[in-house]
């Protein structure tokens, strides 16, 4: 069985998961992180050389990182107004996973119909190092979580629908960073990782359609209820 120390869930294959110069992909995750913790203000202005500036760098991995973050919806593109940073707020994460929402269980009925037994052996040890951490480290288990469902996507001949999934992964991922999972979502996360491995087992796609539909929504509306909590208690 793998350690997870280190472990680093990667992107399906054939997914390019930044397409930029290696500063200019460090650049897109420190920008990134200055949006979600909120040292970027929403709609706040994006100035290139100030970027550089601050960053110690050229311009031109600042505009890499920018146009990185706009296709992830971090960042907006006016005309003749430049990049401003995109609110992150309840509207934008119920956009994000509605969209999971829609296009995952297209993906796992899919798979279940084409799932190998090395496929069920590897969601099955995944979930055994995911069960191993019991949410002890969160980051640990985020990375192993995206790595079981990768397991599913990664081979699907769409592979416009299986870049689109990451990439919207990745922004929940980001966003949930600021939140501890309850207990509540715990439970449902292993319970319903558990009963798709069964339907995977016994060949049930529809099943596992119906069940990854509601554990995806599940996952995004727990955001929302931290979200939520967040800003009320900021606002008393």
């Amino acid at each position: 069985m793998a350690e997870t120390g280190d472990f680093k869930a990667k992107p399906p294959v054939g997914t390019d998961p930044m397409g930029a110069s290696s500063e200019g992909a460090s650049l897109y995750e420190l920008i990134r992180e200055d949006i979600i913790e909120g040292r970027l203000a929403a709609n706040e202005r994006l100035v290139v050389t100030d970027l550089a500036r601050r960053h110690g760098t050229s311009t031109n991995p600042v505009r890499e990182a920018l146009q990185l973050l706009r296709g992830e919806g971090f960042v907006t593109f006016l005309p003749n107004r430049g990049a401003r940073v995109r609110p992150i707020d309840q509207d934008f994460v119920r956009d994000i996973y509605e969209i999971g929402v829609l296009i995952e269980p297209a993906l796992t009925r899919w798979f279940v119909n084409m799932a190998t037994g090395e496929d069920i052996a590897e969601l099955e040890r995944l979930q055994g190092l995911i069960e191993e951490n019991n949410f002890a480290d969160t980051f640990r288990h985020s990375e192993l979580d995206t790595a079981f469902h990768t397991v599913m996507y990664q081979r699907h001949y769409n592979r416009h629908a299986a870049e689109l999934w990451w990439k919207h992964r990745e922004v929940l991922r980001a966003v949930s960073r600021r939140f501890n999972f309850t207990l509540a979502r715990r439970a449902a996360i292993i319970r319903e990782h558990r009963e798709l491995i069964a339907h995977v087992k016994a060949g049930s796609a529809d099943e596992a359609a119906e069940l990854i539909s509601r554990h995806v929504e599940g996952s995004g509306r727990h955001i929302l209820e931290q979200m939520r909590a967040r800003n009320a208690a900021r606002a008393g």
